[in-house]
């Protein structure tokens, strides 16, 4: 029987309504407020500084906002109408131009209308910038150039001075646009600086004031979310052995103890999941075991003479069995590795004496398909479990020997670091596809190589992944031109 700490309720592993029950429902009585009513609290506080710091420059700051907005609104109007200026009168250009080798009546109505459109704007210009109204006379004098209906023949070149001369006026235009705008916005400023000054003295009261009430609560609240988060990481880990304890505001400690009841509820569904596939695999390995003594009695054959067809339906059976028990061995594997992880026998081990006593244990295996292994690099000793280190490198090794073409290479590169050290694991295989360089660490999954050959368990990246992590390191898969790249980057003090 699980009781959890601070609550009401026990729960049996076995009994469903146990477990919904778990959850506590009461907590002790705690003097501390609750983190909903210093939010509260902290909230009308601040608000009621700044509302008074917002009513005592209100009305000052509705007369700069007025004037900013004005100035905003004629900065728009002023620029769009500058552009369509600008894009009317390079239309009225063009169709000037190619009415004038054309003659055709439509690059006159298409002038008619790009002009129409520019004098709009120059409208706009003329209400929203003093002092342009002869400049806009002029433009509009200019802007017919001999083409409207009533002169459809005018001379080309005196067509290009008026154009020349167009383009004169909009930039004339465009350089009393950008003065207007950096007076407008230079007074703008300079009232902006005034009014800063008459706000200063309150502003700093009430920054000074929600500061110290930000301390305040950073101070209260802070550090039990920094619990809550690490308990949450633990719990995303895995790590369910440490109790969770969360201090603070009493809706946070409440929270706290949630999290200890889900804790415990995940170690139980844990230690079900693994009770249940060590119950089920020592079934399976029981019949197993008399379907392979069998086979190999008739492989032998002590019922009788086979013949030759059913000879090759017991080396059939033979190999099937033989992979059946060697998957259910290594699921037995990854089972075990779970619990062990998180009991490592750290001693100071010299990390390339190890690799390399790893790659002599698999030189066989290399040979038999031609696969060279190669050692480089130097690492520094530090404290390992050598025994769960050992497992990792030959699973990788083994791994790469699986997927190693004939004749190709296998290098296992080592690197000491400032703080940290580096395993690098390269093959000519056909490599890892983007697409699982994540997953194919997750246990059960395989790549598409070894879906297609029938390789591997998908058991053994995951037992890298377990081991590696329970040292702190990490594991991952790198971009490779060719083959596979795996890095494992262990820390060390």
């Amino acid at each position: 029987m699980l009781t959890l700490a601070n609550a009401t309720h026990t729960y049996t592993a076995g009994s469903l309504s146990g477990r919904m029950a778990l959850l506590p429902t009461e907590t002790r009585a705690m003097p501390s407020p609750s983190f909903r009513f210093i939010l509260l609290a902290s909230f009308l506080l601040v608000a009621g500084l700044l509302g008074a710091v917002a009513a005592s420059g209100w009305m000052s700051l509705a007369d700069f906002a007025n004037r900013g907005r004005r100035i905003a609104h004629d900065a728009i109007g002023l620029t769009t109408a500058l552009q369509q200026l600008g894009e009317r009168t390079v239309d009225m250009e063009r169709s000037a131009r190619q009415f004038l080798v054309l003659r055709d009546a439509a690059l006159q109505r298409r002038f008619v209308d790009a002009r129409h459109s520019a004098i709009e704007a120059l409208t706009r210009i003329e209400h929203l910038l003093p002092g342009s109204a002869p400049l806009i006379a002029e433009w509009r004098d200019l802007s017919s150039l001999g083409i409207v209906p009533e002169d459809a023949q005018p001379a080309p070149a005196l067509v290009a001075d008026k154009l020349r001369r167009l383009t004169e006026l909009n930039e004339t235009l465009t350089r009393r646009v950008a003065a207007s705008l950096d007076r407008a916005n230079a007074s703008q400023l300079d009232a902006l600086d005034h009014k800063r000054e008459q706000l200063a003295a309150l502003l700093l009261s009430g920054v000074a004031l929600t500061s110290a009430l930000g301390l305040l609560i950073a101070w209260w609240i802070l550090r039990p979310l920094r619990q809550l988060a690490g308990a949450i990481t633990a719990l995303g880990e895995n790590r369910l052995q440490q109790p969770i304890a969360v201090h603070g505001p009493a809706d946070l400690r409440q929270l706290g103890e949630r999290l200890d009841w889900l804790r415990l509820r995940l170690a139980d569904l844990e230690a079900n999941r693994n009770r249940v596939l060590r119950h089920v695999s020592h079934e399976l390995k029981t019949p197993l075991a008399s379907l392979r003594e069998g086979v190999a009695l008739l492989a032998d054959q002590v019922p009788g003479p086979l013949k030759p067809a059913q000879r090759e339906v017991t080396d059939i059976l033979a190999g099937n069995t033989r992979t059946l028990q060697e998957r259910i061995e290594q699921l037995l594997d990854y089972n075990a590795s779970q619990f062990d992880a998180a009991k490592l026998a750290l001693q100071p081990t010299a990390l390339h004496e190890l690799a390399a006593g790893v790659l002599t244990e698999l030189r066989l295996p290399a040979q038999g398909k031609d696969v060279h292994l190669r050692l480089e690099g130097d690492a520094t000793t530090f404290a390992l479990d050598a025994e769960k280190m050992r497992i990792v490198l030959s699973n990788l090794v083994n791994n790469a020997i699986a997927y190693s073409p004939p004749g190709g290479e296998i290098r296992l590169v080592l690197t000491a670091g400032a703080g940290i050290s580096t395993i690098d694991c390269m093959d000519q295989g056909p490599g890892v596809a983007p697409d699982d360089a994540e997953r194919i660490f997750e246990p059960f999954v395989r790549g598409p190589a070894a879906e297609r050959h029938g390789k591997g368990s998908g058991l053994g990246l995951a037992i890298v992944r377990e081991f590696v992590r329970a040292h702190g390191g990490r594991v991952a898969v790198l971009p490779a031109s060719h083959g596979a790249h795996f890095r494992i980057e262990l820390p060390h003090g």
